[in-house]
């Protein structure tokens, strides 16, 4: 698939959608699980022609069409996955800066087809070396109300995005680094048209971004949040790149780029602790991963400090080892076993998943044994009143107390596949939308120090997720690539803070268990449960879907479920790619 859409074209659609914003609300100690940090943008008209494609040799899905094409005319020049998943990033940084960008991290799984090895690398952002468990605890011993600890530098960690980006390119690039980089300098430079979703997120925000001088000059020209239509040139952000083009990636590790961010994290009313040692200590890792059988397919994602892979292997082999095999798709039956396993899941999440550089994760929490007896706990009849922990390895030696960690919604995911047959499969974030509200060199600062725990122990135990120096925040991003038959069958992920975890895993069940088509999997309407409350999109058959279930025992609520799902899937007839109706995303390859 081909599309001869012109840019102009495809800039004049985006204008012309509409949305609908609902806004969410934080709970009081631990909220990022429980606030969507980027209001939902339900895009009522779609440009079906670039929501999915066919191709045969490549392709990109993200989040924007000018990422995506981005990314395309970098394959187009002969670049390979590796190449395109830098101009990609780099141009997404500029067009949805609310998501991701240069000063946030992101999780990589990368397919090496000649090696026919998958390797997964964590650009997750680290503590400060000088940060407290106390770091989001007031005065008063009370922990602090979530955007009182997000806006203002307490909130940054140091960003791993640009070493991702730089290592990953050094590595296994084929372009010159300056090539790369080039789509994205020049859209800084003679500007971008802003879209709807960008526009509503602008003035929804606008009482917090534009108290940074920085970011009020750029988006909120004359105190007014640019409109949608607006033309946008980001002049510093195209002089960032321009400097890391010739100086390489580690240049902003240790130049006026790690000083200017120390600076305005470290000056702000709400201060943080960012260090030189911080940046020089840095380190992007490559991690192992996470792969668990499904049926006839094997599902791999990013080990810890992701827990999206853990959980949705555990939902997953809980559902297989239960009775929903023969349940009818998309029934309210199969439904409820979905949510019971999902909140088992999420219950050991809590309690055991960290960075496990700094916290031991028992060996049973994937054992066929252990799994099989949780999956006893799903009662047909109804939802049970408590999904606990469970206890995977009995001579565990280090009992920790739950805790519920924030995690984001404005984040971005984009798949990527060469003519070679190597795939990119990256989420990528700032936390919050905005993130800390912080800019420097025309990009954002991220807040992700809010995905830890705010209280460091519960009931005289220490919470698995809480602040320590050096450590990485819990995450539920799941970046996800399916095998069958030791072939890549999927790849898969989203944006949509901890339902992540249910967003992927849904779409996974959809496909992988009731057969469906890709894009018809994305767009179907998402049920979530995590804590025991069941989210319910608000479409046509929802209120039908809602009364089934609270006959099962759920509290249930119609809300926008902001999910940004980006797929291809690997068919007899070529590769299929999909972007999710929800948010702004295209598809193009050859």
């Amino acid at each position: 698939m081909r599309t001869n859409t012109s840019l102009s074209r495809i800039v004049a659609l985006l204008a012309s959608l509409c949305l609908q914003l609902h806004s969410s609300s934080a709970s009081a100690e631990q909220v990022t699980d429980s606030i969507a940090p980027e209001s939902a943008s339900q895009l009522l008209t779609q440009a079906a022609s670039n929501k999915s494609g066919l191709a045969s040799t490549h392709i990109v899905v993200a989040a924007h069409p000018l990422a995506t094409r981005a990314g395309y005319e970098t394959l187009e020049r002969g670049g390979n996955a590796i190449d395109a998943m830098v101009a990609v990033q780099t141009v997404l940084g500029l067009v949805e800066p609310q998501s991701s960008g240069m000063g946030g991290g992101a999780f990589l799984l990368y397919y090496d087809a000649a090696q026919k090895k998958l390797r997964t690398f964590d650009g997750r952002e680290t503590a400060p070396l000088a940060a407290s468990e106390e770091l989001f605890i007031d005065e008063d011993g009370q922990a602090m109300a979530f955007f009182d600890a997000v806006v203002g530098g307490r909130s940054v960690g140091t960003p791993g995005t640009p070493k991702l980006l730089w290592e990953r390119h050094k590595a296994d690039g084929l372009l010159p680094w300056k090539d790369v980089l080039s789509q994205a300098i020049e859209l800084g430079k003679h500007g971008f048209v802003v879209t709807p979703r960008l526009a509503s997120a602008l003035e929804k925000d606008q009482a917090r971004l534009s108290q940074d001088p920085d970011a009020a000059a750029l988006y909120y020209p004359n105190g007014v949040a640019l409109r949608s239509g607006a033309t946008l040139k980001n002049m510093a952000y195209a002089n960032t790149l321009l400097q890391l083009s010739e100086k390489g990636g580690n240049f902003f590790y240790h130049s006026d780029f790690s000083k200017q961010i120390i600076e305005k994290v470290n000056s702000h009313a709400n201060a943080g602790t960012l260090s030189q040692r911080d940046f020089d200590n840095y380190e992007l890792k490559e991690r192992d991963p996470v792969c668990s059988d499904f049926r006839d397919y094997e599902v791999c994602g990013m080990g810890p400090p992701s827990s999206g892979a853990i959980a949705i292997s555990q939902s997953l082999r809980l559902l297989e080892h239960s009775a929903f095999g023969g349940l009818e798709p998309e029934s309210p039956l199969a439904w409820h076993f979905i949510s019971e396993a999902m909140r088992l899941a999420f219950a050991d999440r809590g309690q055991y998943v960290a960075d496990t550089d700094f916290i031991t994760l028992p060996d049973g929490l994937l054992s066929d044994s252990y799994l099989k007896q949780r999956s006893q706990l799903i009662d047909p009849k109804g939802k049970a009143d408590k999904a606990l922990p469970g206890q995977p390895d009995k001579g565990f030696a280090r009992p920790q107390a739950s805790g519920i960690s924030p995690a984001k919604a404005s984040t971005t995911h984009f798949v990527i596949v060469d003519k070679m047959g190597n795939i990119v499969s990256m989420t990528s974030t700032i936390e919050n939308g905005f993130g800390s509200r912080l800019m420097v060199g025309g990009f954002l600062l991220n807040n992700e120090l809010t995905d830890f725990s705010f209280r460091s122990s519960k009931d005289g135990y220490l919470v698995a997720n809480r602040v320590q120096p050096g450590k990485r925040p819990r995450s539920s991003m799941a970046p996800t690539i399916v095998f069958k038959n030791q072939k890549a069958y999927l790849a898969i992920g989203s944006p949509g803070g901890s339902r992540i975890i249910n967003y992927v895993g849904n779409t996974l069940i959809r496909t992988l268990a009731w057969n469906q088509k890709l894009q018809t999997a994305i767009d179907d309407p998402h049920i979530v449960n995590r804590f025991g409350p069941l989210d319910i999109e608000p479409v046509e058959q929802g209120a039908a879907l809602q009364s089934s279930m609270e006959a099962f025992g759920y509290d249930t609520q119609l809300r926008a479920l902001n999910s940004g799902l980006h797929g291809v899937m690997w068919t007899g007839d070529g590769m299929i790619g999909a972007a999710d109706k929800r948010r702004e995303g295209s598809v193009m390859g050859r």
